[in-house]
């Protein structure tokens, strides 16, 4: 063993909530180039390389490895970059990696996606063979087999199938060592992160019958199965594992409708929601999903700032009954009715005194009622 790193690489604004992307077995952190940039834009993304793949060195492990093993150098990492609590995303053996932390460092999980991966893998068997063949031969003579085992026929990605070829023999069968070791079942139960578990339809190493058998024991777990997708996922259908992903880190729609609500009010939320119908259905969810549940919660602005933002919009464009609503909603965020009245005035310089009017009219009344009922 040595105390070096995992190689890693970072990307997104460094003060965004932290992301870590664990990768499967036989691949580098280039696994994640369809859909890392994409995460980056709304976190901190570190991508790691098992030990002796990509640019990690071989001797961070050793035979006789475990999953808890690896683990413990990702939290090691974390550390080394000053990140305390954080949100994971790993696919096969970086799932497997990612089950552990939540089982025995809960603290440390803030939300956990498992892509791709299980809680067991088959038994010890096949892995001490190939951690056998790989001791005497190499990696080549797995690498040959990759596409079959990786992806849908027809397709490949040269780079990861390369990146296979190059790693290490040791450090790859002490990585089939854990997977051979590794069964979690029995404390799936006790995840307490919010969970989400990603198939691939056409996966042949982990079949979606092994994600639905960790959905089932995880509570409040999801689980989404991608078609047309085989064991890299992120790789082969990267546009459906980021809007998975995305869905997740986020929260939305779940957390759009809390702040949705703690932003307008309950009475507010409750009559729109017994107002939708099936057609409006669709729109409801998307002002929850987007607007509320992306925009309002970005942490790039307060919501008093966002409340002023939003008042200058509604009287450039006019909308009154909107402006009503979110006058309410900017004495919620803590705005005076001196304040709402400075930005309404600033509204008549750069929107013209016609809009500035209206919206001082409307914004009296909104005041008045509130006044009235004791607000």
């Amino acid at each position: 063993m040595t105390d070096k790193l995992l190689h890693h690489r970072i990307e997104g604004p460094a003060t965004a909530p932290p992301l870590i992307l664990g990768p499967s077995l036989g691949t580098s952190y280039a696994l994640w180039d369809p859909v890392a940039p994409e995460l980056s834009v709304t976190h901190r993304v570190i991508r790691w390389d098992l030990p002796g793949h990509g640019g990690s060195a071989p001797d961070l492990i050793g035979p006789g490895a475990t999953v808890g093993d690896l683990a413990e150098l990702v939290l090691a990492l974390a550390d080394s970059l000053g990140v305390d609590r954080f949100a994971y995303a790993g696919v096969s053996l970086g799932g497997a990696v990612g089950l552990h932390l939540a089982v025995h460092h809960p603290e440390r999980i803030s939300s956990l996606a498992v892509i791709c991966s299980s809680a067991h893998f088959n038994g010890s068997k096949p892995w001490e063979e190939r951690a056998a063949l790989v001791r005497r031969e190499g990696p080549a003579p797995v690498a040959a087999t990759a596409d079959s085992r990786w992806f849908t026929a027809g397709f490949t990605v040269p780079r990861l199938v390369q990146d296979h070829r190059d790693a290490d023999p040791d450090a790859y069968a002490a990585c089939c060592d854990a997977l051979a070791a590794f069964d979690i079942r029995d404390r799936l139960a006790s995840i307490t992160a919010r969970t989400l578990l990603i198939a691939g339809r056409q996966d042949p190493a982990t079949p979606p019958a092994h994600l639905r058998e960790i959905a089932d024991a995880v509570p409040g777990s999801a689980l989404v199965e991608i078609p047309g997708a085989s064991h890299l996922a992120p790789a082969q259908c990267p546009k459906a594992v980021l809007a998975a992903l995305r869905t997740h880190l986020t929260g939305a729609p779940e957390r759009g409708m809390e702040v949705r609500r703690q932003v307008l009010g309950d009475a507010h939320v409750d009559r729109a929601q017994a107002r939708q119908t099936p057609f409006t259905a669709r729109f409801q969810d998307f002002i929850s999903r987007y607007a509320w549940g992306e925009i309002w919660t970005d942490p790039t602005l307060s919501r008093r700032e966002r409340s002023m933002i939003t008042l200058t919009a509604l009287v450039a464009h006019g909308h009154h009954e909107e402006l009503a609503m979110h006058v309410r909603a900017a004495r919620r965020n803590g705005l005076t009715p001196e304040e709402i009245g400075a930005v309404l005035l600033q509204t008549a310089v750069y929107c013209g005194v016609p809009a500035a009017n209206s919206a001082f009219a409307v914004a009296q009344r909104v005041l008045a009622e509130e006044e009235a009922a004791g607000g």
